[in-house]
């Protein structure tokens, strides 16, 4: 089932018009709440799910469809807590399980190769961590979001090297690092939703720039261009150029996307909660 247009919207974001499309896929209540989603090396999108684990049935975290919305299959069912969803540059999927303190590496079919952290350890490192961003010098950063307020920073060999951050309103913490994003010449970028803001460091984690004007801003996506697309609970789009100066912003989705993710060829597809679904935007003209 692919998306439908919305009544012929349309927005602006990063300088171009897009179609307003959705629900992208056919993805049924009884199979979770959409919490997040990320496109494969070869197209493919797979939509995060998450359920309440101690009160829900168990399922699969994993909804995977191709470009034009059609169900290829599902995945995941070991997930306890899916919070957010990346795709690395080897096309690993990685989630990141909240309450399992876990974040865990799938190849595209679902087969789980690598993780860090220890399952249902607290504090080992991680105390509910939130997402997870790659450098591009191979190194992995993990937004310990919820019960910590750290960044933590590993070796491409997944060895742990630093972390930076705790709760506070100063610059250089947080009170949730909920989304996370490095750029091409390795700069992280942290969605600190609770302070309204992004924060900007270099890969050791010294504190550059925060930039405000967000409301509890939740997630990050950045494109060949250096470009960075922001979802807030506005709820807004906001698009920033490599710079971090605003381009431009619109509001394509009704109460807020917690997750993003795009494609080469200018897609965007937002995570929405409430109400659950995927929301597409499609370049036009």
């Amino acid at each position: 089932m692919g998306a439908h247009a919305a009544a012929g919207l349309r927005v602006a974001i990063g300088g171009r018009v897009c179609a307003v499309e959705r629900p992208f896929g056919s993805i049924s209540g009884s199979e979770g709440r959409v919490t997040d989603v990320a496109v494969d090396p070869g197209g493919n999108v797979h939509v995060l799910v998450r359920r309440d684990p101690l009160t829900e049935p168990s399922g699969p975290a994993v909804l995977v469809f191709d470009r034009e919305g059609r169900r290829l299959g599902a995945w995941g069912e070991e997930v306890a807590d899916a919070h957010m969803i990346a795709c690395d540059p080897q096309g690993r999927l990685w989630i990141t399980d909240r309450d399992a303190h876990e974040v865990i590496a799938f190849t595209a079919q679902g087969e789980r190769v690598a993780s860090l952290g220890t399952r249902h350890g607290p504090g080992r490192p991680f105390g509910h961590p939130s997402d997870i961003a790659f450098g591009p010098a191979g190194e992995v950063y993990v937004g310990d979001g919820y019960g910590h307020a750290f960044v933590h920073r590993f070796g491409a060999s997944l060895q742990p090297e630093l972390r930076w951050g705790g709760i506070g309103t100063e610059p250089g913490r947080f009170v949730t690092a909920h989304g996370i994003w490095v750029c091409g010449d390795g700069k992280v970028v942290v969605a600190d939703r609770e302070n309204d803001r992004l924060q900007v460091f270099d890969r050791d984690g010294v504190f550059l720039k925060a930039i405000d004007g967000f409301h509890r801003p939740s997630d990050i996506w950045g494109d060949a261009q250096g470009r960075l697309f922001v979802t807030d609970g506005v709820p807004s789009l906001t698009c920033l150029s490599p710079d971090f100066k605003r381009i431009d912003r619109c509001r394509p989705v009704l109460n807020g996307a917690h997750g993003i993710w795009g494609t080469a060829d200018g897609v965007l597809y937002l995570a929405e909660g409430n109400p659950s679904r995927i929301t597409r935007l499609v370049p036009v003209g």
